[in-house]
C-alpha cells in the first residue's frame, strides 16, 4: 500500500486486490461470515423441525407443511426487515453502525437457537435473526454503492465478486453446520451454535477494520449533501406525506400479521384471520387488502416524481417483479429440495461409490477453501500493517474452519459406509457460484455484456431447466410415495442450472438498483428490492408446503414441473420487453 492511499483512505482505487479496492474484500469476508451463519442455520432448520422426536439425533417431529410455513415466514421476514434497517441507517445511525448492530443481534440469535431444547429459545432466536438481518443486509450493499459511485463501469464486476463472498460463506456454512448438526455425535445445538461463533467473528473483523472505508457510512446521507449520481431531473425531493406514512404503516401491520399468522395458525390453535368475508378466507382477504394498498401507494408515489426518475423506478419495479418469481422457485432449495434430498434421494454409499464421493468431496471442499484463503493472503498483503487486529481475527476464523474441515474429512474416510448429509446438496449452489462467478464477472465487463432484460430472461430459463431435470428424475417415483431412492445426479444438475440462473439475475439486480436510483435513495430502494425477495421467499415456503398434497394427488414430477413452466414463461416475456425497458432506463447499462 502506498503512502497516498494510507493518508487518504477515500482513495479506494489507490490500493487494489485482484483489480478492486481492498475495502471491497473487507466487505467480502464480513459478508462471508454472515452468510456462513445464515445458510448454516437455514440448512438445518427444516431438517431439525421435521426430524423424529426419537432417535440418535431427535428433532421436533413437525409435519412438512408446518416446518415449511415457519421456514417461509422466517426467510420472508429476513428480507422484509431491510426496508426498516435501510431507512434507519439512511436517517439516523449510518451504514457502518447499522452493520455492527445487526451483526451483534444476529450473534445473539444464533446462540439462542443453540438452546433448541426449549421452544421459546428457538422462536426468540429466529426473531433476533430477522431483526439483525434487517440492519445488516441493505447497508453492506449500500457501502459498495458509495465506494463505486465514481466508477460505475466496474459496479457489475464488484457486485459479482461480492456475491462470491456471499456464496463462499453459504458454502462453508451449509457444509460445516450441516455436517455438525446432522451428525448424532454432535447434534443440532452444535450446528446452530457454530453459526453464531462465525457471526461473532465477522462482527469483530468488521469493527476493527472499518476505517478502511474512509468517511463512507460514518453518518447518514443528508439531503443537503451533494450527490454526483443525480441529474437535474432527478434532484427534486418527494417527501412522504402523513397520508403516505399512514398507508405504509397499515400495509406493514397487515403484511406482518399475515406472515406471522401463517405458521402460528398451523402450529397452534390461534388464528388471527379465523373468519370469512364474502366467502373469502380471512387470511386470503387480508393479503388481498395488503396487495391493493401496496399497489395504490406505489402508483401514487411514482406519479409524483419527475419523468426521468419515474421511468427508472418503473424499470426497477419490473425487474423486482421478475425477482419475486425467481426466488419463489429458487428458495425451494431450503425447503422442498432439502426434503427431496432427505427422503427421495439415494444417499447411502459403499465400496467404490463411497471412495469416489470421498475424493470428490475432498476436492470440492479443499480447493474452494484454498482459493478463498489465497484471497485472504492478498488482502493481508495490502492491509495487515494498518489493520493488524482485524486481520488476526479474520485469520482465526480461517484456522477454525480448516480444523473442522480436516476433522470432517478424516471422519468420512474412516467410515465403512457413507451417508451423504441431506444438507450437503445445498453446498453445490455455492460451489458452482465460486467456480463460475469470476467468468460471469468478466463477461459483464466485456463487449458481450447483454442488457438487463436478457440477463433476467436467460436466468429464469436456466432456473426452469434445473427444475425440469428434477421433474425428469422424479418421474419414477410412484404417486403419493413418502420415500424413494432417486439418483443424486438430478439434484446436482438442478443446482448447476439454478446457480447459472442466479448469477444472471441476483447480483446484477443489486447493481442495476444502485445505477437507476439517486444516491439519497440507495438504502431505501435496496429495501424495496429485498421486499420483492421477501415475497418470493414466503411464496416459496407456501408452495413448498404443498409438496405432500401435490404428490399425493398427482406426482412428484408434477410438483417440479410447476417450477419449470412459470420461470421459463416469464423469462421469455421479460426478453420481449427489452425495447420498453431500454427506454425506461434512459441509457443506463
Amino acid at each position: 500500500m502506498n503512502a497516498q492511499s494510507l493518508d487518504n483512505p477515500n482513495n479506494f482505487f489507490e490500493s487494489k486486490v485482484l483489480g478492486h479496492p481492498a475495502g471491497l474484500f473487507v466487505l467480502f469476508f464480513t459478508e462471508m461470515w454472515e452468510r456462513f451463519s445464515y445458510y448454516g442455520m437455514r440448512a438445518l432448520l427444516v431438517l431439525f423441525l421435521t426430524s423424529s422426536i426419537i432417535g440418535d439425533n431427535p428433532g421436533w417431529g413437525w409435519p412438512r407443511a408446518h416446518a415449511l410455513a415457519i421456514y417461509g415466514s422466517y426467510t420472508g421476514l429476513a428480507y422484509l426487515t431491510p426496508i426498516l434497517g435501510g431507512y434507519i441507517a439512511d436517517k439516523i445511525i449510518g451504514y457502518r453502525w447499522a452493520v455492527l448492530v445487526g451483526a451483534l443481534i444476529m450473534t445473539l440469535g444464533h446462540l439462542s437457537m443453540a438452546m433448541e431444547f426449549h421452544h421459546a429459545f428457538m422462536y426468540l432466536g429466529l426473531g433476533l435473526l430477522v431483526i439483525g438481518n434487517g440492519f445488516f443486509k441493505p447497508n453492506m450493499t449500500s457501502i459498495i454503492a458509495q465506494m463505486y459511485k465514481k466508477h460505475q463501469e466496474k459496479k457489475d464486476g464488484a457486485y459479482t465478486i461480492f456475491y462470491m463472498g456471499v456464496n463462499a460463506g453459504a458454502f462453508l456454512g451449509m457444509l460445516l453446520c450441516g455436517y455438525i448438526g446432522e451428525n448424532p455425535n454432535w447434534g443440532w445445538s452444535y450446528g446452530f451454535g457454530l453459526a453464531g461463533v462465525f457471526m461473532f467473528i465477522g462482527m469483530l473483523q468488521f469493527y476493527f477494520t472499518q476505517n478502511i472505508f474512509g468517511n463512507i457510512g460514518l453518518k447518514p446521507i443528508k439531503d443537503k449533501e451533494e450527490d454526483f449520481s443525480e441529474t437535474p431531473e432527478e434532484s427534486t425531493r418527494n417527501p412522504f406525506s402523513s397520508f403516505d406514512l399512514g398507508i405504509i404503516g397499515l400495509l406493514s401491520v397487515i403484511g406482518l400479521a399475515w406472515i406471522i399468522n401463517d405458521p402460528v395458525s398451523k402450529i397452534t390453535s390461534f388464528n388471527l384471520f379465523n373468519f370469512k368475508i364474502g366467502g373469502v378466507e380471512g387470511s386470503n382477504f387480508a393479503i388481498l387488502i395488503a396487495l391493493a394498498l401496496f399497489i395504490f401507494i406505489l402508483i401514487k408515489r411514482i406519479a409524483q416524481y419527475t419523468p426521468v426518475l419515474r421511468d427508472k423506478m418503473i424499470a426497477v419495479i419490473i425487474l423486482a417483479f421478475i425477482t419475486i418469481f425467481f426466488w419463489a422457485s429458487f428458495e425451494q432449495a431450503g425447503g422442498s429440495m432439502t426434503i427431496f434430498a432427505k427422503d427421495y434421494t439415494q444417499r447411502i454409499l459403499t465400496g467404490d461409490s463411497k471412495i469416489i464421493f470421498n475424493v470428490v468431496n475432498t476436492l470440492i471442499t479443499i480447493v474452494p477453501l484454498a482459493i478463498i484463503s489465497y484471497v485472504l493472503m492478498r488482502l493481508f498483503a495490502k492491509t495487515f500493517g494498518k489493520y493488524a487486529l482485524g486481520n488476526i481475527i479474520l485469520a482465526s476464523g480461517f484456522v477454525i474452519i480448516w480444523v473442522i474441515v480436516i476433522y470432517m474429512l478424516k471422519q468420512q474416510y474412516a467410515e465403512v459406509k457413507s451417508e451423504v448429509p441431506a444438507t450437503w446438496f445445498g453446498i453445490l449452489n455455492s460451489l458452482f457460484i465460486i467456480s463460475c462467478a469470476p467468468i460471469v464477472s468478466k463477461l459483464w465487463e466485456s463487449k458481450y455484456n447483454p442488457s438487463a432484460t436478457f440477463k433476467n430472461g436467460f436466468g429464469m430459463i436456466l432456473l426452469g431447466i434445473g427444475f425440469a431435470a428434477l421433474a425428469y428424475g422424479a418421474s419414477s417415483i410412484p404417486q403419493g410415495a413418502a420415500v424413494a431412492s432417486v439418483s443424486m445426479v438430478w439434484l446436482v444438475l438442478a443446482y448447476f442450472f439454478h446457480t447459472l440462473g442466479e448469477l444472471f439475475i441476483s447480483p446484477v439486480g443489486l447493481s442495476y438498483v444502485s445505477k437507476l436510483v439517486p444516491g439519497r435513495m440507495i438504502a431505501i430502494m435496496f429495501g424495496i428490492w429485498y421486499l420483492a425477495i421477501a415475497i418470493g421467499n414466503k411464496i416459496a415456503g407456501t408452495m413448498g408446503g404443498m409438496i405432500d398434497e401435490i404428490t399425493s394427488k398427482y406426482s412428484m414430477s408434477t410438483f417440479f414441473l410447476i417450477f419449470t413452466f412459470i420461470p421459463v414463461g416469464l423469462g421469455l416475456i421479460i426478453m420481449m420487453l427489452t425495447p420498453v425497458l431500454k427506454k425506461l432506463m434512459h441509457g443506463v447499462k
